[in-house]
């Protein structure tokens, strides 16, 4: 994923503050490797000591277990745990909510103990901390989509929301949807159902993307590797490229960056 960004690596770092862990999406996905390289511009306008696994990163056996395949799923673990191990970092940072979710929780059952951060949240703190500062006069009228394993599975709820309100520099930036929160539901990608084609009713991501073109704003935010590939398609389904645009809360603050404090 360096793309010119002269990422570094675990294997020449071997120690660092933060392990970006980039997942399947954010490594292969063309779409989210904006993401990608949105978090890398943070990293290092932020000063941040991190450095990835690039080709030593494996899948972390999310949809395999999803969908039933446990000993796949326990495979790649085993293999990611024996691949960290090598190194010594205080925290894992993740864009993927199934990433946070496999890495942070699932693996305890394996024995793991590292602290694993969705980026919406260490963004948040390196807000706080002034190590990264938005213009704030930017005209984004964002609407946010909850991915599951961030708000229904942990509640975190707040913090992207946080970035999106800074991103914009006022409080009416962020327009709810009817679903939001703790009431929000499925882009239509859990459960393994990333893998499968929709043959009957409604599917589920061009019913939530209505949802989000009913609150009139012009940015569609979410947090999620799968949700971005759910909603970018569903924009297209329906023909709205032009009246909405569909962002990771780490490429609206990478595109509102104007300074940074040591």
């Amino acid at each position: 994923m360096d793309a010119g960004l002269d990422v570094p690596l675990m294997a020449d770092k071997q120690e660092v503050d933060v392990l970006y862990w980039v997942g399947c999406a954010g490594a292969y996905d063309p779409r989210n490797q904006e993401v990608s390289k949105a978090m890398v511009t943070i990293f290092q306008a932020a000063g941040v000591d991190y450095a990835v696994l690039g080709e030593e990163e494996n899948c972390t056996g999310d949809s395999a277990r999803r969908m039933g395949e446990e000993y796949l799923y326990e495979t790649l673990a085993q293999q990611n745990m024996a691949t960290l191990a090598k190194y010594r970092f205080n925290r894992i940072i993740t864009a993927c909510p199934h990433c946070f979710q496999t890495l942070g929780f699932d693996y305890r059952q394996l024995g793991a103990t590292w602290e694993v951060t969705h980026h919406s949240v260490y963004i948040q703190e390196l807000l706080d901390q002034g190590r990264l500062k938005l213009n704030g006069n930017r005209t984004v009228r964002a609407t946010y989509h909850d991915p599951c394993y961030l708000g229904r599975h942990h509640r975190i709820y707040q913090p992207p929301r946080e970035v999106l309100r800074r991103v914009s520099g006022k409080q009416d930036g962020l327009v709810e949807m009817s679903q939001a929160g703790a009431q929000s539901f499925c882009c239509g990608a859990g459960g393994g159902n990333m893998w499968y084609d929709i043959t009957e009713g409604k599917r589920i991501n061009l019913e939530r993307f209505d949802q989000a073109l009913e609150t009139g704003a012009d940015t569609l935010a979410t947090a999620c590797s799968f949700c971005m590939i759910m909603l970018d398609d569903a924009v297209k389904v329906r023909g709205k490229e032009e009246s909405i645009q569909i962002r990771d809360i780490a490429e609206l603050a990478a595109d509102g960056l104007t300074a940074t404090t040591e």
